[in-house]
């Protein structure tokens, strides 16, 4: 019995590398997991983050988040519980390292969609992700591209754009990401994200046809 239990442990821990995607609002980041998880069903999971916001409507506790206390989260912090942690808004936002193991357990590639703090936390810890941003051409076609949803206010959008502007710096700072990815041409994109995470995909396919 407790072979098997140390067996099951020893898997989860050694599991696939996670996957640290990271950049601007805009990039391109959603329509390029949407791609890649289209194309191989079965290799990726989300970790589920932790917030203190409540939920909005059509929002599940334990699928799109997990709601919790302002109070309770912050102990979880403090217990080291967390591999990251940001304020925004006024709400608690975070990535729990059961989240990340439940994901691995499973044999999946984790995937961590997480702001420059999140980069610079988890790079403090052991978790060692494949470190990934999706950047825009330029300023000027994020704010074009932003535009053209029609979902922000003016405040907002000059928001995300000074945002963007500290992410594209972020990603030029020495061994930060492993990869990064100009969202040009979205074809281009996606090839580079997926030869980037190929190794890691057969290593999955392999696992899953053996187990």
């Amino acid at each position: 019995m407790y072979r098997r239990y140390f067996a099951r442990l020893y898997s989860a821990m050694a599991g696939p590398r996670p996957v640290v995607l990271s950049g601007p609002s805009g990039a391109g980041k959603s329509t390029l997991l949407k791609k890649l998880m289209k194309e191989y069903s079965g290799v990726f999971g989300f970790s589920v983050s932790h917030t203190t916001r409540n939920p909005r409507p059509g929002e599940e506790n334990g699928k799109d988040y997990h709601y919790v206390t302002r109070e309770a989260m912050q102990v979880a912090i403090d217990k080291g519980e967390f591999i990251e942690s940001a304020e925004f808004s006024g709400n608690m936002y975070g990535t729990s390292r059961a989240a990340v193991q439940a994901v691995k357990a499973r044999n999946l590639i984790c995937i961590l969609d997480i702001d420059m703090q999140g980069v610079k936390n988890i790079k403090k810890t052991d978790l060692d992700p494949i470190y990934i941003s999706i950047q825009p051409p330029s300023l000027d076609v994020l704010e074009t591209r932003l535009r053209d949803r029609k979902t922000e206010s003016e405040e907002n959008l000059q928001r995300r754009l000074r945002a963007a502007k500290g992410e594209i710096e972020f990603s030029k700072e020495l061994n930060m990401f492993d990869v990064i990815i100009v969202n040009d041409n979205l074809e281009d994109a996606y090839k580079h994200l997926r030869d980037a995470l190929l190794e890691e995909i057969n290593t999955v396919r392999k696992i899953n046809i053996t187990s």
